[in-house]
């Protein structure tokens, strides 16, 4: 079995599913007392949360490489990166890394070329939504991409930051991911998939939450790790 590198923290909420549904996947595959093998680097969210809301992109890369190249020097065979969001940094941080990074918006497409999806609403941060770095991965995988209007985004954000990543789950929360969901099925008939495009969402929603097939990146980001850990 291989050796996975975690990069943690943003938010430890989400990074807690991470560990947690690693070691049942491990458990599932291979039985017994089998457990995932994992190093996990865990950075404080709070500067690198502020540096996003800057703007300051580089500053917050620099923080992932020195994550990562502690990992590697720790011996991990692989690196997950354990949030949507800062996905968009990894062009400035694989150059200096030298095991592999798996990218969570390819698992995502690669999961829903294998459902067959063709259009999916993409709910995350609000970075993920409205740059290019995550739809243009999905675009390339011939999935369209829909995003909730302007208002809708600075709430699902606002619920992400101030609700989920601070561990609250909200009754109320939920009913207004539910209602953006319904509107834009509504409006875009042909949508076919749901994805689930920030760590922390899978913490309030599950596929009773929507007649819409649901696609939990944090689920799809650790099956893929599996794979690549047990199977290759």
């Amino acid at each position: 079995m291989k050796t996975i590198g975690l990069i943690g923290g943003m938010s430890w909420e989400s990074t807690l599913s991470y560990y947690k549904l690693l070691n049942e996947g491990v458990k599932a595959r291979l039985g017994g007392l089998h457990s995932a093998k994992v190093i996990l680097h865990s950075v404080d969210f709070a500067p690198i949360a502020q540096l996003q809301t800057e703007g300051k992109w580089e500053e917050s890369a620099f923080i992932i490489k020195e994550a990562a190249l502690s990992l590697e020097r720790a011996g991990v065979d692989f690196i997950l990166l354990c949030t949507n969001t800062m996905h968009k940094v990894l062009p400035l941080v694989t150059p200096h890394i030298n095991v592999p990074f798996l990218h969570i918006a390819e698992a995502t497409a690669s999961a829903l070329n294998v459902h067959g999806a063709h259009k999916a609403i993409l709910l995350g941060t609000k970075f993920t939504m409205q740059e290019s770095f995550y739809k243009d991965i999905l675009n390339t995988h011939l999935i369209d991409v829909v995003v909730p209007d302007e208002k809708s985004i600075e709430t699902i954000n606002q619920i992400i930051f101030q609700e989920l990543c601070v561990g609250k789950i909200e009754k109320a929360s939920k009913e207004i991911f539910v209602k953006i969901i319904g509107d834009l099925k509504h409006y875009n008939p042909s949508i076919d998939a749901v994805i689930l495009g920030c760590t922390e969402i899978g913490l309030l929603l599950d596929q009773q939450s929507s007649k819409i097939p649901l696609f939990d990146t944090t689920l799809l980001h650790v099956n893929e790790a599996l794979n690549h850990a047990i199977l290759s």
